[in-house]
């Protein structure tokens, strides 16, 4: 019973995935997570996790770097979140149902966290790499003072 349940969740999630990689939505961030839980229980699941997990790494960083990128996900994700809202309001709009529109909610919320997520981490990256040597980095680490020549 365990199994079926982690093979229909991870396939959901999978295929969710691989439908937003052409809608607007974190397309490999879901198909990573899909293919994650199916690598619980199934090991074929495995190598393509790997490499859904450095698509979905790269377009993270991409929109953390790129802030044009960002505003593009924010404003889809706002868009996706908005029909979906408006169809449960009980606006009827062509090819959306109560499911469809729920899953257009939770793909903008879960877009707007990426990005968030995404900002965030470029933000503490760029901390990081403008700190002086010698500063402590948190945790008790101390970046190291780049050898100088002689």
């Amino acid at each position: 019973m365990k199994t079926a349940a982690i093979a229909v969740l991870g396939s959901l999630l999978t295929l969710s995935g691989v439908a937003l990689l052409v809608l607007p939505g974190p397309g490999f961030v879901l198909v990573a997570a899909g293919l994650a839980v199916l690598a619980t229980r199934f090991p074929w699941a495995r190598k393509p996790l790997d490499y859904a997990k450095e698509k979905a790494q790269e377009g993270v960083e991409e929109v953390g770097r790129n802030p044009w990128r960002a505003a593009g996900a924010v404003l889809a994700a706002l868009v996706l979140v908005t029909l979906g809202g408006v169809t449960l309001a009980g606006v009827d709009l062509p090819f959306i149902n109560a499911f469809t529109a729920v899953v257009l909610i939770l793909s903008g919320l879960f877009l707007i966290g990426t990005v968030v997520f995404a900002r965030h981490e470029d933000k503490a990256e760029q901390a990081r790499a403008h700190r002086p040597a010698g500063t402590p980095q948190g945790g008790g680490a101390y970046r190291a003072a780049r050898p100088t020549a002689d």
